[in-house]
């Protein structure tokens, strides 16, 4: 069966006239009348019961109308999805963030996509840390990170998109909480809640601590964001973090500026080397818009 036949036929059965059928479709009558007799043949069983004066539907015929509109509204559907599909449109990806970029990007940025993209469905996955995320980019299971760099994959392509300074985060009673701003070598002798050593951030703190003279002391090491803050309000320790992690807000934690340090964390795109859809390039742009503009 062709969409043509069944464009053909649901003409006739609506117009219940070959006349009127063939100028709706834009040809002559005859053509027509040898489609729907070909249409019949395909079928084994009479669609229509003609007379010189009318045309009318045979009960496969009713049924033939019924679900020959579901089948056509169907196809132009898929045309139409397939049409947006090409144009980056349509599609559905799945986006990884890490921990620290969690509570800061993932809303704005979904926002962002979804006004973008309204017919792109999203996943959405936070607190991955950068090597999970290369793991389940390079396995398909993302299509798109929020991560650390360096990333040394071949396979994968990297942008960063945003810097950030690492701030220090405390129990609102430690000696500091209320200070404009706290020297690093002041925090020599606490405990520390870290990130997993595999962390870009846990590097980037320990860097931090030795650029003034100190070894953090690793009291605590944990995998989320959310755990770390919840940690330090505990007053567990104190932290250093990216400063995009202040704005979440945990009772019992307040953030500080470092006093004369300038270590800084980047933040970058990530996807696979051979990924060209056009659903991913727009989402790319979306993502390099917002996080620079930012």
């Amino acid at each position: 069966m062709e969409l043509r036949h069944l464009r053909y036929f649901i003409a006739v059965a609506e117009e219940r006239h070959f006349g009127r059928a063939a100028a709706r479709l834009h040809m002559a009558q005859p053509p027509l009348s040898q489609a729907i007799r070909r249409f019949e043949a395909e079928l084994g069983e009479p669609l229509l019961y003609r007379t010189t004066r009318s045309v009318e539907l045979s009960p496969a015929g009713e049924v033939m109308l019924e679900r020959g509109r579901e089948i056509l509204a169907a196809a132009d559907s898929a045309f139409d999805d397939a049409r947006r599909a090409a144009r980056g449109e349509y599609g559905r990806l799945a986006i990884g963030f890490t921990g620290s970029s969690t509570y800061a990007l993932l809303p704005a940025l979904a926002a962002a996509v979804r006004a973008a993209l309204p017919g792109v469905m999203l996943e959405l996955r936070g607190e991955l840390l950068t090597p999970a995320q290369i793991e389940h980019l390079l396995d398909g299971s993302l299509d798109l990170g929020l991560l650390r760099p360096p990333v040394h994959e071949r396979d994968l392509c990297t942008e960063v998109v945003r810097s950030e300074r690492l701030v220090a985060v405390l129990p609102h009673t430690h000696r500091l909480a209320s200070a404009d701003a706290v020297p690093l070598a002041e925090l020599e002798h606490e405990p520390f809640v870290t990130y997993p050593l595999r962390s870009v951030v846990h590097d980037a703190a320990e860097d931090a601590c030795a650029a003034h003279g100190f070894t953090p002391i690793g009291a605590h090491e944990v995998g989320e964001t959310a755990t770390l803050i919840s940690f330090v309000a505990a007053g567990l320790g104190v932290s250093l973090v990216p400063e995009s992690v202040c704005k979440m807000t945990v009772e019992g934690a307040v953030y500080r500026p470092l006093e004369q340090d300038a270590t800084r964390v980047e933040l970058a795109v990530a996807w696979r080397r051979d990924d060209e859809r056009p659903v991913l390039v727009r989402a790319l742009d979306v993502i390099r818009r917002d996080l620079r503009a930012g």
